[in-house]
């Protein structure tokens, strides 16, 4: 029998209504067809596992996402690259493969999991060195406890709050995620705190 977790419940109970029968129809079918899986939340958001992590689901505001880990292995076709996920913005019940389909790739990645098969990392490209923007290190630099922070950063950190702040739009959005990213840095705060387990 699998072990399903409340978190999972809690995620769907809150989720929009248009999401919450497909998430039900999608923990369903994996069920169903992996018997002992495991639920469990990661990264805010349900996943499914056997042996090693196999799938997962999300909700957001207008469409619901589902893929899985090993998916360049379990799916007959190239991902789909519309939306978190494998197969597309699932938006209704229709959006997703017919059941016996579903169960067949829930299947396939429980048979890759009880083999121990591995997916093959692709190699990362060598990141550019980091070159924190002067009007962004200037408003660090006005807050001690922000600079503080930000200089006991790992590289990674202080990357996230680099590329959030130049990847705005406009002006104004980038003066707003400067003037939030020292807050926050102020209080210590990784870009991602709100995901960070606590």
């Amino acid at each position: 029998m699998g072990k399903t977790d409340p978190r999972v419940d809690q995620y769907i109970a809150k989720s929009a209504d248009f999401a919450k029968p497909i998430l039900m129809h999608i923990r369903k079918v994996v069920h169903g067809a992996c018997p002992d899986v495991e639920e469990t939340m990661k990264w805010s958001f349900p996943h499914f596992g056997y042996k090693g992590m196999m799938c997962s689901m999300a909700a957001f505001k207008g469409h619901c996402a589902f893929g899985f880990w090993k998916s360049s292995l379990v799916l007959d076709q190239p991902a789909g690259d519309d939306g978190m996920g494998h197969f597309g913005k699932i938006t209704s019940l229709g959006d997703l493969p017919p059941d016996r389909q579903l169960a067949a790739y829930v299947k396939k990645a429980a048979r890759l999991n009880d083999d121990g098969v591995r997916v093959a990392k692709r190699p990362s490209a060598p990141k550019k060195p980091l070159t924190v923007p002067t009007d962004f290190a200037e408003a660090i630099k006005r807050k001690a406890a922000a600079r503080k922070t930000f200089d006991a950063f790992s590289p990674s950190q202080r990357r996230e709050y680099v590329e959030w702040v130049t990847d705005a739009k406009t002006d104004a959005t980038r003066q707003k995620r400067m003037a939030t990213a020292v807050d926050w840095l102020s209080e210590g705060k990784t870009r991602n705190w709100k995901y960070e387990p606590k």
